[in-house]
């Protein structure tokens, strides 16, 4: 923590004022990685990819950014979580360039699937690097609210203005210029975090002094039958963006090809729906401090999102291209998104003090293989033809969540009282 004991207005609001500058890098490199988010797949399909082989390619993608995110918490605690927001920046830059000057011109579904899966491990060692920071950084009486000023700046650029940057830029500069800007974005996101944080206090790493790099590997592996509530709160947050990244795939065909709309009011939905998700990210992290951290993942992120997300599919198909109504049911399920927030909190005081790192790992290892899963359900289901069985199956998904969230109880939930 700072050495001043007294309180800038950032950190009266649960953001802790010496990260400002990494709260600002992770918002902008988000925006730059969430441009494509909403128009990739009509892309890809429009230069000459079919519908499976897209969902093939996001979900190779979904597998680098699993391990990602897997490591991000594992080689934070090895090797300081600045490093690793480093590694990422420069792996996303360097593959990105990849994909724009070769692999997409080369017209080889197999180079761009390569290329663009390989890419997904820049983003999650960029922002979950910065996670594990924040968690070390934060007080615990307010490490609630401080997580859901994490998840509002990275809900805020992927993908709701990065998909506003999109709908303003496309007009303008055409698909591949907007890949261009996104990738612009990204790097000065990573110029803001890494230059702009002078306290470095946190930035170290954070493993036992008598631990070793393979058996930091090693306890981020087998805290998953060591403790079991660890596995049931991966599990719940697999389960949270898992549907959420299945809908990149398919929203964009369903809701333009068989709801009605245009793509340019397609995207302004998007962006409206998470602008809602951003700032519902802020109030369950103050909520989750006050009403208690499992209960909120319970009622207002599993029970929530099932509802919305049938909502979200019926009622359009119901009424028609009507914005005002999808955007009312979507949001339903974009705020439900953010009643997982308090979950960050939630598992390090599932564990040992020793096997915090662990539990972070395996926390956004689940982050990450959402990425992968909910793109392999389309797949499996066979895409937007099978829409009714992609939504009851995530539907059911989150109420076996709600189920398991029960078991995740900890001593330091505001709730445990």
């Amino acid at each position: 923590m700072p050495s001043s004991a007294r309180q800038s207005p950032l950190d009266r609001l649960g953001l802790p004022a010496h990260l400002a500058w990494g709260f600002l890098g992770v918002l902008l490199f988000m925006i730059g990685d969430g441009v494509e988010s909403n128009y990739l797949s009509p892309f890809l399909i429009g230069e000459g990819f079919g519908e499976s082989h897209v969902a093939v390619t996001i979900s190779a993608y979904g597998v680098f950014v699993a391990l990602g995110s897997w490591f991000a918490g594992t080689l934070s605690a090895m090797l300081g979580p600045r490093r690793v927001m480093l590694v990422g920046a420069v792996l996303w830059v360097a593959f990105e360039a990849v994909l724009l000057t070769l692999a997409i011109p080369s017209g080889s579904e197999v180079f761009v699937t390569v290329v663009y899966g390989l890419r997904g491990v820049g983003y999650p060692f960029f922002a979950y690097a910065f996670l594990v920071w924040l968690t070390k950084a934060a007080p615990a009486r307010q490490l609630g609210t401080s997580v859901g000023w994490f998840w509002f700046v990275f809900g805020t650029g992927l993908p709701t203005l990065g998909s506003l940057v999109a709908s303003a830029a496309i007009p303008v500069v055409g698909e591949m210029g907007t890949f261009w800007i996104g990738l612009g974005l990204v790097v000065l996101g990573a110029l803001c975090a890494l230059l702009g944080v002078r306290d470095l206090a946190d930035a170290g790493p954070t493993k036992d002094e008598d631990g070793s790099s393979l058996r930091e590997l090693v306890k981020g592996v087998t805290i998953l039958w060591r403790e079991p509530r660890v596995s049931a709160g991966a599990f719940v947050r697999l389960v949270n963006t898992a549907p959420n990244f299945a809908l990149f795939v398919v929203a964009p065909i369903h809701f333009t090809e068989t709801i009605g709309f245009s793509q340019s009011s397609y995207l302004l939905l998007v962006t409206c729906v998470y602008t809602a998700n951003v700032f519902a990210n802020l109030l369950f992290g103050v909520v989750g401090d006050r009403f208690g951290w499992r209960r909120t993942v319970t009622w207002f992120g599993c029970a929530m999102c099932a509802v919305g997300i049938l909502l979200l599919y019926y009622v359009p198909q119901l009424v028609g291209p009507n914005f005002a109504v999808t955007l009312l049911c979507w949001a339903v399920f974009g705020i439900g998104l953010a009643g997982f927030v308090p979950l960050t909190a939630l598992m390090p005081g599932l564990v040992r003090p020793g096997d915090t790192g662990s539990a972070l790992a395996v926390y956004s290892l689940a982050a990450g293989l959402s990425a992968f899963v909910g793109p392999a359900v389309v797949g499996l289901l066979g895409g937007t033809a099978n829409m009714t069985a992609i939504i009851w199956t995530f539907a059911a998904l989150y109420l076996l969540a709600a189920i398991l969230s029960r078991t995740l109880t900890s001593p330091t939930d505001p709730g445990s009282g």
